[in-house]
């Protein structure tokens, strides 16, 4: 019998104790876990509709650019979330952000450390360029592009 690693997806044997694929690891705390960010090959002309991205420039994965397809996204630590930030100080289902043609709003999600934008702790907050997000040990800044 074999397993599916929740985070790439790798086909893996019943006893591994981690993912061969992205060393996620089955057994035990996940504090050390570095994911690969693996990103799907995306046409040109879908890649030119994301307008908003996130860049992150503290914590885990700075430099790390995370694109905002339309829609509602989840943001958290649960591997299953559109956003994976993998860190204690993130809660499983942090956050939410809604993106739309016009811009983006993010909303707690009821989260342990909250949610924070521009040093200001919110429960939802319509987002503008250059703005600073706080979630657990991440701070990502926002991005638009015309």
């Amino acid at each position: 019998m074999t397993n599916v690693c929740p985070i790439c997806n790798a086909q893996l044997p019943a006893d591994a104790p981690s993912c061969p694929a992205c060393g996620f690891r089955m057994l035990g705390p996940t504090e050390k876990f570095e994911p690969i960010m693996a990103q799907p090959e995306v046409p040109a002309e879908a890649a030119a509709s994301h307008r908003f991205a996130l860049r992150v420039v503290r914590g885990p994965q700075t430099g790390i650019d995370i694109e905002l397809r339309r829609g509602n996204l989840t943001v958290g630590r649960d591997p299953r979330c559109d956003i994976f930030l993998n860190d204690m100080t993130v809660s499983r289902n942090h956050a939410s952000i809604e993106v739309g043609q016009g811009g983006c709003v993010i909303r707690d999600q009821g989260s342990v450390n909250g949610v924070w934008v521009n040093d200001r702790l919110v429960e939802a907050s319509e987002l503008k360029p250059g703005d600073m997000l706080q979630i657990g040990a991440f701070c990502l800044m926002y991005r638009e592009r015309p």
